[in-house]
């Protein structure tokens, strides 16, 4: 999905405008056996999973109304957690491209709660893309119009509310108040804007997934498949 065309689009939608290591955490820097694993925290532009200073850093962007985001968070986000984290030699960030209404809402309400929590909500909407994207396309112009006018939060809310989110979130244990309060934060809608704009413009980036593997772009990657074969070269 091409996103040149719609950043500024999502601009206006929110708003806009090294410590050293320890003894023992170099130590599992250097042992296989360091599982890193469980290590996750919120980034400036997303969360990022492992050992924070790895040697080699691997940075997806994705956009939640992709569907080709929605299937390498199936087959490829799992296998390098899986794989590569826990070595502590391989981190893995997942950023946010921000497209418009939609992407907004989910991105905010991913993020609710503590940073070890975002892993689990990224998944239960990446795993029913399918189900909301279908009602997704079954909006009236009535709904899309509650998503264009009015405060941000209430635009959030009601697409929240028209594509079953709320739903999504309770079975991850948050209520309609909690997402509503992840929903009103336009401060941080507005800096996912920001930081999904100067990526766009940092990387060069045409489409989602894209990968930036130690500061580079990697041309023509855009599935796990290609993905895996690239990290394949690296180890």
């Amino acid at each position: 999905m091409t996103v040149k065309t719609t950043m500024l689009k999502a601009l206006a939608l929110a708003g806009a405008g090294a410590l050293a290591l320890g003894a023992s955490a170099q130590e599992r820097l250097i042992l296989p056996g360091g599982n890193w694993a469980g290590m996750v925290e919120e980034t400036q532009g997303g969360h990022l999973f492992g050992n924070p200073e790895a040697e080699t850093k691997l940075i997806e962007f994705m956009s939640y109304t992709c569907s080709h985001c929605a299937q390498f968070t199936r087959s490829g986000e799992g296998a390098i957690k899986l794989a590569y984290v826990p070595t502590g030699r391989v981190n893995f960030e997942v950023r946010h491209l921000i497209r418009d209404q939609v992407d907004l809402s989910i991105a905010l309400l991913t993020h609710c709660g503590d940073a070890d929590k975002f892993g689990a909500n990224h998944e239960a909407f990446m795993y029913r893309f399918d189900e909301w994207m279908e009602k997704a396309g079954k909006t009236t112009q009535a709904q899309r119009s509650r998503w264009q006018f009015g405060s941000l939060p209430a635009r959030l809310q009601a697409v929240a509310s028209d594509l079953d989110f709320y739903d999504i979130m309770e079975t991850r244990g948050y209520s309609r108040v909690e997402a509503d309060r992840c929903l009103s934060d336009e401060a941080k809608a507005r800096a996912m804007a920001d930081q999904s704009a100067a990526d766009v413009q940092k990387y060069g980036l045409t489409g989602t997934p894209s990968f930036v593997l130690d500061g580079e772009l990697l041309e023509g990657t855009h599935s796990w498949p290609a993905l895996e074969a690239r990290l394949k070269d690296v180890f």
